[in-house]
């Protein structure tokens, strides 16, 4: 079994702008232990209507925190993320 990370990546258009992203893009950062996850992940939040800017990355991303809020997650902090079809 591969010991590579994927990531997936996300902008929050309802969290964005407000809150403790206020003046910053609310962006999530999933990470998973496998592509199949990372598929899981990306499609769930394809189905969701408030997730931009979706992608599956093998590095950790490097966002700019003066215009960015960023959030790691994984399969503890948000295990729905992960299920299948979760949000359809």
């Amino acid at each position: 079994m591969s010991k590579e990370k994927f990531y997936v990546t996300m902008v929050d258009t309802f969290l964005s702008y407000w809150g403790k992203a206020e003046g910053k893009k609310a962006r999530y950062i999933y990470e998973c232990d496998s592509i199949e996850k990372a598929r899981i992940v990306a499609e769930n939040a394809k189905n969701r209507t408030d997730q931009k800017e979706i992608k599956i990355v093998t590095k950790l991303p490097c966002y700019n925190k003066n215009t960015n809020y960023v959030q790691f997650r994984n399969e503890n902090t948000d295990p729905n993320w992960y299920v299948k079809d979760y949000f359809k």
